[in-house]
This record gives C-alpha cells, sequence and structure tokens, in this order.
C-alpha cells in the first residue's frame, strides 16, 4: 500500500511510518515542524535527543534501502493539501497532525483558539481533499480516549445501541471531553462520521489512551532515528513523566488524590495498531472507531507501578489538581476490535524493566526539574 503519514516528524508519527515502512509500504511523510517550534516556545527540549527530519530519512534509507518522501505544508493550507494528495497518490492516510496537548490548549484564550482552528479546519481541509481527488483513500485518524470523558457507564467503541421511549437507534457514543483539545477531537469525529455518512469516505477513528515508552524495533536501530521523549507538564505524558522524576530521585507529582483512572498503551502498539488499521480498512462509506488502549490503571496505580518497579526507593507526591476532573470515577472500557484483527499487547510492567528506565537514566542529564510542575491551571480565576 502507498501510506501517507501526516505529523510524520512527531513522537509517534516518525516511528509509525518506520513501522509501516519495514512492513513494505510504501510510506509519505508530511510535516510543518510546528512540534519543533513548541518546544522553543515553552523553553524545553526532548530528554532524548532527536535529529532533523532530513537526517532522519537518510539514515532509514541506509538502514532499510526505503525512501520516505517528504511534504513540508500545513493541512490548513487547502492548496497544499490537495497538491499532497495528488502526488503522492496514497491508498491511506493516517493522520497524526494536529496539537496533541491538553495543558497546552488551556493555557490562554490564544493556545484554545489556535488548538481549535488548527486541528479543525487542517481536518476539514483533508476530508475534503480526500472527496476531491480520491474517495477511496482510507483515514485513518488519531482521536483520543479523553473524548469520552468519565462516563458512568461501560465505554463502547464509538457507538452506544439506545432504547429510548421504546424506540431504539444506534447513535455516537455521547461525549464528555475535558480540554479545549479533547473538545477538538469531538469535532473531528462528528465531522468524520458525517462525511463517511454523506460522501461516501471510509474512516477509521482510533481513540488512543496514553501512551508510554521511546522505543519501537525501528528506532532503536540508530540513535539518529531516535523519537522525541516529552517529560515536562505540558506534553509530557503522565508515565513518562514519572518515569523521569524516579531517574532524578524526586517524588512522583500525583494530580489530587491519583484515583483518575486513565486507558494506557505502548508506543510499538500504536504503530502495530495503525500497521493493522489500515491494511483492514472500512468499508465505502463506514466510519469505524477502535478504541486504542490495552491497560486501565489509575494514575496512582500508575505512579506505585513505576516506584515499586525501580530500583531504587521512589517517593510519592500529591499536588493539587490544576485540572477539572472527578479524582475518583467508573472506567470500564471496551476495546476489542484491534486484538481481534490480531493485536498482541504488551504491558507496562515490561516495558518498564525493558527499555523506559534505561533510557530516562541515559538521558536524565537533560532534564529540567522545573518544567516538570504544573504550571496550567484549567479554573479561570474569578
Amino acid at each position: 500500500m502507498r501510506i501517507l503519514v501526516l505529523g510524520g516528524d512527531g513522537y509517534l508519527g516518525w516511528p509509525t511510518a518506520l513501522h509501516l515502512s519495514a512492513k513494505g509500504h510504501d510510506v509519505g511523510i508530511a510535516d510543518n515542524f510546528v512540534r519543533r517550534q513548541y518546544d522553543h516556545e515553552l523553553g524545553v527540549q526532548s530528554l532524548v535527543p532527536i535529529e532533523p527530519l532530513s537526517v532522519r530519512v537518510r539514515t532509514w534509507r541506509e538502514h532499510s534501502g526505503n525512501d520516505l518522501p517528504v511534504y513540508v505544508g500545513d493541512l490548513t493550507d487547502a492548496e497544499f493539501t490537495y497538491r499532497m494528495l495528488r502526488e503522492f497518490r496514497p491508498d491511506a492516510v493516517v493522520h497524526f497532525a494536529e496539537q496533541r496537548a491538553a495543558p497546552y490548549s488551556m493555557i490562554d484564550r490564544a493556545h484554545a483558539v489556535y488548538t481549535q482552528t488548527n486541528n479543525v479546519v487542517g481536518t476539514l481541509n483533508l476530508l475534503y481533499a480526500i472527496a476531491d481527488t480520491n474517495p477511496d483513500i482510507h483515514l485513518v485518524k488519531l482521536g483520543t480516549m479523553g473524548e469520552y470523558g468519565t462516563p458512568n457507564i461501560d465505554i463502547e467503541e464509538g457507538w452506544l445501541d439506545v432504547v429510548h421511549k421504546g424506540r431504539s437507534d444506534r447513535v455516537l457514543y455521547p461525549k464528555r471531553p475535558g480540554s479545549f483539545y479533547h473538545l477538538s477531537k469531538v469535532h473531528d469525529s462528528h465531522n468524520i462520521e458525517f462525511c463517511c455518512r454523506a460522501w461516501g469516505l471510509r474512516a477509521t477513528d482510533l481513540n488512543q489512551g496514553v501512551v508510554y515508552g521511546q522505543q519501537t524495533d525501528q528506532t532503536a536501530l540508530d540513535d539518529r532515528l531516535a523519537t522525541r521523549f516529552d517529560y515536562d507538564a505540558v506534553f509530557g505524558t503522565v508515565l513518562n513523566r514519572f518515569v523521569i522524576l524516579a531517574a532524578l530521585g524526586r517524588p512522583l507529582t500525583v494530580y489530587g488524590d491519583g484515583g483518575q483512572t486513565r486507558g494506557l498503551i505502548d508506543i510499538r502498539d500504536t504503530v502495530e495498531c495503525i500497521r493493522i488499521a489500515a491494511e483492514n480498512p472500512p468499508t465505502a462509506g463506514e466510519f469505524r472507531v477502535f478504541n486504542q488502549m490495552t491497560e486501565s490503571m489509575s494514575i496512582l496505580e500508575i505512579a506505585k507501578v513505576v516506584a515499586d518497579l525501580h530500583p531504587d526507593a521512589v517517593q510519592v507526591e500529591h499536588l493539587a489538581n490544576p485540572r477539572v476532573e472527578l479524582e475518583s470515577h467508573y472506567y470500564n472500557v471496551t476495546h476489542t476490535g484491534l486484538v481481534e484483527l490480531g493485536l498482541q499487547p504488551h504491558l507496562l510492567s515490561e516495558t518498564l524493566l525493558t527499555s523506559l528506565y534505561a533510557i530516562a537514566d541515559r538521558y536524565k542529564h537533560r532534564a529540567e526539574v522545573e518544567k516538570l510542575r504544573p504550571t496550567v491551571e484549567w479554573r479561570r480565576a474569578r
């Protein structure tokens, strides 16, 4: 297949492009490099050094013999988006090209507006470009489990069968997102479902849990192929943040009581889920949803796993929660679709022992401790 990875310079986009290329697909990459600009804006850097995309692509060619053509541009530019699809002629488009951090979207009005404009308009341009150039292209869109929020009922895979006053229907699962970023993802999902229903497009929406880890089989081949490792309080996922705190001998900072439950997934499982979804497309007109996670734990349980498996003594520190969320809640998620298609999940304890601790210890000298403390508040001052 010909697969175009949008956001292919990012934390997940880059290893996904390599994984698909290693599996024999013709892969192209598109990016506007804005993720690297966020680092400059926030005064942070990836814990693991990352090379420019040109060096990464050349290194992959040296190791695999495979080219990764690169398109530099922005999905909010409709002309660029159309031209890219016409030139590359993909069978599938993997869409990572969005601002992905909830805290970043909550910094202030400008960041909220930027996040929603960038994410929603970019995806809408992409939908029109697919419809106008080749409606058979399969859109594989990275969503988030955060779209659902924490309802007091089981979370199904995207759809819900409802019986109301003696009548039944199948509807999109109700969403209650917890940030302007997560809201943008909900808008995306509704726009994509509408385009499948109205235009006959085919799409897979992957509602992904918290991703942890930094290495895949391909990125581990050469330091120049490394993907980024975010540890700061804005872009660093909770588990990666805990691991670097443990490596620095610092307490693991749990927001509130730590009873908030999250779905988790190893980065190696993420790239494999993308492959499985791309190689098994839905039918024309189908909006298919998979909940892309393999385990669920409360934040406090995650902290205890990190502390218990670390060779040194690790403490836990509770901070005032800067977010507006329930401290404890019901959380039961259906996530069978990808397993039924062949996913064989990795477990958190395995990843911690095989790679994450070693990576954190190797690069902990690059960490800035003050960047690990939360500074973005969800609540508006009254």
